[in-house]
């Protein structure tokens, strides 16, 4: 029976944090805005593919690899210098504005709130404490600890033992369909954020719904400890 976490993991891009900014320095470097989706899909594309086959690049590097590529296809050639403005941007996103409502109830309830993400552990740190969140985040945890990316299950496993839990008592909250069925195939509980899409029937489905990360911790409150 499902029951309430003693650990809530956080997904960071999308999850917590917008990528919107990234729009405006895209459009600075020759690509249009909306190219936004394009990349990112396309760098998860490839972080997914190293993990599958056992090898490990850090997200930066394939985030810079797919810019490339995508400013290419609109007939840019950014140097490094812009592609450096437009990575270094990744550290300095806005919190959705459910972020800082929703961690503050996980608190108040005694429960521990962690970040986990596919980017550095640094620039995950410079996220919170540019958004007066990283006192609400008892750990900032990244794939390079690991050395694979999510949605491997040696990810979201180490985040729950890192925190001194099994993974039945953790809870991974996500915007990503794929990163929800990741952390359920690792005995997880999850939380699924419904911002951008219905979830998929050929996942895992997660345990709890939200339109916003304030609806998502509710329903997790609400269950029976």
């Amino acid at each position: 029976m499902a029951r309430r976490p003693k650990v809530v993991a956080f997904d960071v891009i999308e999850t917590t944090f917008s990528l919107h900014p990234l729009r405006d320095r895209l459009e600075e470097i020759g690509v249009r805005s909306d190219a936004l989706p394009t990349w990112f899909a396309r760098s998860l594309r490839d972080a997914f593919a190293l993990a599958a086959t056992d090898c490990f690049e850090p997200f930066r590097s394939v985030l810079e690899a797919n810019l490339i590529a995508v400013a290419r296809d609109h007939g840019a050639d950014p140097d490094a210098a812009q592609r450096d403005r437009v990575l270094s941007t990744f550290a300095k996103l806005p919190p959705h504005d459910d972020a800082r409502p929703a961690l503050d109830a996980l608190r108040q309830a005694g429960i521990m709130a962690v970040a986990l993400s596919n980017g550095s552990v640094s620039a995950t740190e410079a996220l919170f404490e540019g958004a007066g969140l990283r006192d609400l985040i008892t750990h900032v945890l990244s794939v390079e600890d690991v050395g694979l990316a999510k949605p491997r299950r040696e990810v979201y496993r180490t985040a729950a033992s890192t925190c001194g839990v099994t993974p039945e008592d953790c809870v991974l909250v996500a915007a990503h369909p794929w990163d929800i069925h990741g952390a359920a195939a690792a005995g997880l509980s999850t939380g699924y954020v419904a911002r951008h899409e219905a979830f998929p029937a050929i996942f895992r489905k997660p345990m709890v719904t939200g339109a916003t990360l304030t609806e998502v911790v509710d329903a997790l409150l609400a269950l029976p400890e």
